[in-house]
Formats: structure tokens, C-alpha cells, sequence
């Protein structure tokens, strides 16, 4: 076979774009950016560049997909680099904006999903760093099913303030400790100006590192990917790398749902809670899953939640960062472990277009350090960072994070609000108390809409010092993967669309047990079916526009808040 003829082979969209006389139209168009002869016989793959100057995890994304289309181009593919939409939780957090953040996760994928279609790509590389366009882009990879890889930007270092490392989470408490006369304002602007020195996403293990682990776990990145940092050079080396994998994955036509299995996300669940990730990986691996059509339910996370070892201190509930996981040996030292104690599954095929064992057999992995990282078989607990609460506050299942807080059951008095804004303000205000049960809700999917997170309230209330060891916090809307403490998210159904957590009233006793897996209100059913009687569906204040289409279209969040 001629080279011009194997390079035909691999054009299984694209040819439709740039082979044959009645093409001559499309190749004129094609030429007018750049392409010659040669090029219309090469495979053509999408780059989505996530880049924006909207936030720091994004800002320097056009570095590495630069390096991205020149490995493609080394790999006899013509790279087409393309642009989507990104919100920075970080910034809108607190405000009406934050609703938009997990909306956004559908426009992405929707985007990608639309130019890569429209555009006949025969494969597709997305470059991403922030919370939900990282998510986003394996969903539209899934639906697609063309030749895939993520290429993550990396994470930011962490800040420096009076000696002591600080990051966007400390930021947020800072806020707290400051409404309580325990911080002055010249410590909170010194705090703020160092906080975050540059490019990168959020440096502990929320949201971002959290689904750069599943993501390099479930093998959809390059093995040793995740816990790069963004300044680190290393990263634009793989990003080159991907071009050449990407051509590998065309020739033996692997495509991400060979990649996405119920195996492969179990893997990807497994090293979130051996790391304590953040309660937004239950949404996205749910997500994820219903675009690779697999099988997948809640109950699937606190199934391996039981036997899954946490083994690592990071922040929001330890010490350290990404970046330190990074000088320990990155996550492959995790998944060594969960795949020598028999937890991971070793056959997964990968982007590389070997299997998950496979590639770690070819790394060099170092033991553990017993300071960021622990060993599978001396863990910091036998069992994994989050857990899955039902009962009748929750029928449908809600999400608690128990790394790194002790306060594992819990019976107090509901304090009500409807909406994330009146309880910050009763916060600060100080009309929370030890021993209370903070209720947030209509906030979920529909009724925010967007389910927006919570961190200004929990920052506040984790900022206030025995408050945050002794309030519980319930929501049917989400939480930032900054959030720590007593907090239990995602409730479901939610508030608005008659829920159970829309009939509590102030007052009521709340239990939560997490040995149980019980979050329950003390209230017999005939009381609760006596207030739903005069309970009435709020009115939605967005008619019209991508927040009214979003809140008619978003399921539950125990499916993943999926649109379709």
C-alpha cells in the first residue's frame, strides 16, 4: 500500500471533506488556510483549545495546543485548531454567575461536539485545565467516538503568605475569618495578592486535579500526565507526544468507547477516592458514562468506596498539593499500589494504545513516600474519600466528602434557606451555630438553575474555626472540590421538582450517620405528604436563554445532570 493510499484509510470522515473532483470547492477553502496538495490525502484532527483570559487555569492553553498541532503535523496529520468556552468557578463563586458553571459543561461538549462533526474530523486532541470544560471534553469525545486524547494544561504552584503555602481554598476561608474579626483586612489583601501566582488550575485536589486523575486513570490522557505542573515544560513535551499517539490510535482504529469501559471509570473512581478528589467526580463520571453508554449508577461509588484505600494527605482535607504529588511520583505511585492490591483493573486499553498495566510496567515508578502518598496496604483509612447518603431527605442518594474530616455522624435542628446567597449572608452574620444543620436548596439542577457551588458558604463556615467542625451542611446543589468538613451535596431529587429537602422546616432534626450511609429528617411520612399538599413548584426567574433551556432539559443529579 502506497503512503498517500494508508493515509486514505485513516480519513474515514474527512475524506468526505477533501478527496475527489467534486471537492475542489472544499479545497479551495482548505487552501486559504494554509493546506497543500499533500495535506488533503492526511488525516485531519480537531484541536480544542480551551484557552481564555477569563481565568487562571486557562490563560496559557495556547502554549501547549501550539505544541499539540506540532506533533500532529510531525505524525502526517493536519491539525485544525479550534476555540470553546470556559467560566472560572474561582471568580463567579458567590455570585448569580456561578449557576452558568455547571451549564457550561454542556456547552463544551455540545461545541466540540458540533465542529468536529460539522467539520468531518477523522480524530480530536482537547487541551483543558479548568473544572468543568476538563469533563466536558471526554463527553464529547464519548459522543463523538473518533480517536481521542486530553491533554491537561496542569496545575498552578501554590502561593506563599507568611511562610506558609496557601492556595484558592485558603482565599475563601480567609473570607470567613475575616467576617469574624479574626483576620484583618491587610492580612486578607496580603493574602490575596499571593494566593495565586500564575498559570495553572487550582493547586490542591479539587475539581480539575481531581478529574486529571480520572481522566489519565480511566486512560484517556498519557500515562504521567495529570500532576504536571503548568509551568513545567514537561507538559508542552506531552502535548507533542500526542500527535503521535493520536496517529497510533487511527491506525489500529481505537476509539474512546474501546477506552471508556464500566472497567475503565471504575478505575477512574477508584484513584478519585484513593485521593480524596472532589465530590463534583460523581456528576462527571456518571456524565462520562452516559455518553460512552455504560452503565453506571451512584451506587457504583460507595460500592468501591468500601474497599478502596485513601492514600493520600491532600488539601482541601490534608497538607499538600498537586505539585507535591507530582516531586512524589505523580498518580501512577496510586494506581501501582491499587493495581498491586489487586483493586485496579490492569487490562483497560489506553490512548497509548496499551493496556493500563502495561503502561505502568513501563514507567518508572517510585514506592510511596508515607507523606503525601501512602502505601495501598497502610493507608490513612481502609476505606475511600467519598460516600453516597440515602434515606428519606435524599431516596435518590446524596454526596459527602469524609476525607479529611472526623465528623462522621451528626443530629441537630434544620436552619432553611432558600438559596445559596441568604445563608452566606446569615453566616456571616453569625446566626449560624455550633450544632446546627444548615439546609441550601433549591439549588439543584433545575431549581438554581445549574446547581452552583456552594464554597463562599462553606469557606465561611469552615473559616470560623470550632463552627466548621460542628455544623452539617446539606444541598441539593454542588460543592467547589476546595470544599472540607461536614458537608453533604447533590441531594436528590432535588427541592424543585418536589424533593423531600423542599419540606423541611426550620427546626426539624436532621440525622446523618455515615457508618449507616442514613441522611434522614425526623419527620413521619404523613407529615411530610401533609406539607407536600401545600408545597408549590417554584417559578423559574430565567425564561428564556441557556439557563431556561438548561433547567428544561438537566436531569437529576444522581444520573450525572445530563441534558440529553
Amino acid at each position: 500500500m502506497t503512503i498517500a493510499a494508508e493515509r486514505h484509510t485513516l480519513k474515514k470522515k474527512s475524506a468526505a471533506l477533501s478527496l475527489g473532483p467534486d471537492r475542489a470547492p472544499a479545497r479551495s477553502m482548505l487552501r486559504a488556510v494554509g493546506l497543500r496538495d499533500e495535506d488533503m490525502e492526511k488525516p485531519f484532527v480537531g484541536v480544542a483549545n480551551l484557552a481564555s483570559d477569563v481565568t487562571p487555569c486557562n490563560v496559557h492553553l495556547t502554549r501547549i495546543a501550539e505544541r499539540v498541532k506540532d506533533g500532529l503535523w510531525a505524525a502526517d496529520s493536519v491539525p485544525f485548531m479550534f476555540g470553546t468556552i470556559t467560566i472560572s468557578d474561582g471568580i463567579s463563586m458567590g455570585t448569580e454567575g456561578m449557576k452558568a458553571s455547571l451549564v457550561s459543561r454542556e456547552v463544551i461538549a455540545d461545541s466540540i461536539e458540533t465542529v468536529c462533526f460539522g467539520e468531518s474530523m477523522d480524530g480530536l486532541i482537547a487541551v483543558a485545565a479548568c473544572d468543568k470544560n476538563m469533563p466536558g471534553c471526554i463527553m464529547s469525545m464519548a459522543r463523538l467516538n473518533i480517536p481521542s486524547i486530553f491533554v491537561y494544561g496542569g496545575a498552578i504552584l501554590p502561593g506563599n503568605f507568611h511562610g506558609k503555602d496557601i492556595n484558592i481554598q485558603d482565599m475563601f476561608e480567609a473570607v470567613g475569618s475575616w467576617s469574624r474579626g479574626q483576620l484583618s483586612e491587610d492580612d486578607l489583601t496580603g493574602m490575596e495578592k499571593v494566593a495565586c501566582p500564575g498559570e495553572g488550575a487550582c493547586s490542591g485536589m479539587f475539581t480539575a486535579n481531581t478529574m486529571s486523575s480520572a481522566i489519565e486513570a480511566m486512560g484517556m490522557s498519557l500515562p504521567g500526565a495529570a500532576s504536571i505542573p503548568a509551568v513545567d515544560r514537561r507538559g508542552e513535551g506531552i502535548a507533542y507526544e500526542a500527535g503521535d499517539a493520536l496517529y497510533t490510535l487511527l491506525e489500529r482504529d481505537i476509539k474512546p468507547r474501546d477506552i471508556i469501559t464500566k472497567e475503565s471509570l471504575e478505575n477512574a473512581m477508584m484513584v478519585v477516592l484513593a485521593m480524596g478528589g472532589s465530590t463534583n467526580a460523581v456528576l462527571h463520571l456518571l456524565a462520562i458514562a452516559h455518553e460512552a453508554k455504560v452503565e453506571m449508577s451512584i451506587d457504583d461509588f460507595d460500592r468501591l468506596s468500601r474497599t478502596t484505600p485513601y492514600m493520600t494527605d491532600l488539601r482541601p482535607g490534608g497538607q499538600y498539593v498537586m505539585s507535591d504529588v507530582d516531586r512524589s511520583g505523580g498518580i501512577q505511585v496510586v494506581m501501582k499500589e491499587l493495581l498491586d492490591a489487586g483493586l485496579l483493573h490492569g487490562d483497560c486499553m489506553t490512548v497509548t494504545g496499551k493496556s493500563t498495566a502495561e503502561n505502568l510496567a513501563e514507567m518508572d515508578i517510585s514506592a510511596p513516600d508515607c507523606k503525601v502518598i501512602y502505601p495501598a496496604s497502610k493507608p490513612r483509612s481502609k476505606t475511600g474519600g467519598l460516600v453516597i447518603l440515602k434515606g428519606n431527605l435524599a431516596p435518590d442518594g446524596a454526596v459527602m466528602k469524609v476525607a479529611g474530616t472526623k465528623h462522621l455522624a451528626h443530629e441537630g435542628p434544620a436552619k432553611v434557606y432558600n438559596g445559596e446567597r441568604a445563608c452566606f449572608e446569615a453566616v456571616t452574620r453569625g446566626e449560624v451555630v455550633s450544632g446546627d444543620v444548615v439546609v441550601i436548596r433549591y439549588e439543584g439542577p433545575k431549581g438554581g438553575p445549574g446547581m452552583q457551588e456552594m464554597l463562599a458558604v462553606t469557606g465561611a463556615i469552615m473559616g470560623q474555626g470550632d463552627l466548621g467542625s460542628n455544623v452539617l451542611l446539606i444541598t441539593d446543589g454542588r460543592f467547589s472540590g476546595a470544599t472540607h468538613g461536614p458537608m453533604i451535596g447533590h441531594a436528590a431529587p432535588e427541592a424543585a421538582v418536589g424533593g423531600n429537602i423542599g419540606l423541611v422546616q426550620d427546626g426539624d432534626t436532621i440525622r446523618m450517620n455515615v457508618e449507616t450511609r442514613e441522611l434522614s429528617v425526623l419527620v413521619s411520612d404523613d407529615e411530610l405528604d401533609r406539607r407536600r399538599k401545600s408545597w408549590k413548584a417554584p417559578t423559574s426567574r430565567y425564561e428564556r436563554g441557556v439557563m431556561a433551556k438548561y433547567a428544561r432539559l438537566v436531569g437529576s443529579a444522581s444520573l450525572g445532570a445530563v441534558t440529553s
